[in-house]
């Protein structure tokens, strides 16, 4: 199934820069939970078992496409979260993988941006193990596609 995408997600970089101009953490939790809002709204229908992240202490989504560009597969991804602070990580971690090959995403080291974002010394740790759970799916969805393709 293809899943629609209504809108552009903020790229990487101008999270990475928005968080850098932002001093406050009240301000820095407001543009994560505003990178949420502006997730595309994601399908009843995907809110499945299925898509559900493991090891998240809120409900979490993700839904993986693949598409065939240059004849490597590239994963999008599509998330979300009954948690407002986490739809905002959702949406971060979207901004940074998806649309990739499942090779790159697969080398990307998220968690390094989760802590150049200063995000691990000021979430809780239940949403910092959260955020590993959704990396840890990600990353597999990758793995997986790679494996099938051999």
């Amino acid at each position: 199934m293809q899943l629609e995408t209504n809108s552009r997600p903020t790229p990487i970089d101008d999270i990475i820069e928005n968080f850098s101009l932002l001093d406050d953490w009240d301000d820095r939790y407001r543009y994560v939970i505003e990178l949420g809002r502006k997730l595309t709204p994601f399908p009843d229908e995907q809110r499945t078992d299925a898509n559900k992240v493991e090891g998240c202490v809120s409900q979490v989504w993700l839904a993986t496409t693949i598409e065939h560009r240059d004849g490597r597969p590239v994963l999008i991804f599509a998330g979300d979260s009954d948690a407002h602070i986490v739809r905002g990580l959702v949406a971060i971690l979207i901004a940074l993988l998806s649309g990739r090959p499942a090779a790159e995403i697969s080398g990307e080291n998220p968690l390094a941006l989760f802590e150049r974002l200063g995000l691990g010394a000021h979430l809780t740790p239940q949403r910092s193990n959260g955020f590993r759970s959704m990396v840890s799916r990600m990353r597999a969805d990758a793995t997986a596609v790679l494996a099938e393709a051999r």
